[in-house]
This record gives C-alpha cells, sequence and structure tokens, in this order.
C-alpha cells in the first residue's frame, strides 16, 4: 500500500473539495469547449514581433536553447510566456 504525500496546496485543496466548497458548473460539456477553444487561442502562434537584442544576449539565448534542444525563438517564447503567467523564478 502506498501512501500519497500531500504538499500544503495539495492539503487546502483536498480540504476545500471535502468541505463540499466546490461545485459543478451548469453545463460543463460547453464550458469545457469554451476552456478549449480559449487555449486554442492563447496558444496559437499567429503573431509576430521584431526586437533588438545585443548581439551578447542573442548569443546565450542560442546557446541555452542548444543546451535544451530547441530552437532559440521557441525558447525567447517560453521564457516570455513564463514571465506573464508569473512562473520565471529570478535566481541570484
Amino acid at each position: 500500500m502506498s501512501m500519497t504525500i500531500l504538499d500544503k496546496e495539495e492539503k487546502e485543496l483536498l480540504e476545500s473539495v471535502e468541505k463540499g466548497e466546490w461545485q459543478s458548473v451548469p453545463d460543463l460539456e460547453e464550458e469545457i469547449k469554451k476552456t478549449q477553444e480559449y487555449a486554442r487561442k492563447t496558444i496559437s502562434k499567429n503573431k509576430r514581433i521584431y526586437i533588438k537584442i545585443s548581439e551578447k544576449d542573442l548569443f546565450g539565448i542560442q546557446t541555452k536553447a542548444l543546451e535544451e534542444g530547441v530552437e532559440y525563438k521557441e525558447l525567447i517564447s517560453s521564457i516570455i510566456h513564463k514571465y506573464i503567467s508569473g512562473r520565471l523564478i529570478d535566481r541570484e
């Protein structure tokens, strides 16, 4: 028998569910469709921007992209997405 260890956030969510604080949306199927469409539009890569960055920074991004096995433009896009979603961690 394996025991699952929950972190603080997971424990809080579980307690909230067990207290009955969660409710299903009235039309779950419609809500799923709307959410999927929103996600599709959000992640579609149909906008192009042009930026100027230093040669040194570009080389650094290209090097990191090679290390990660992705294209450097994809890495830049990922960094921007993480920044705006609050998931980019600043390390000293």
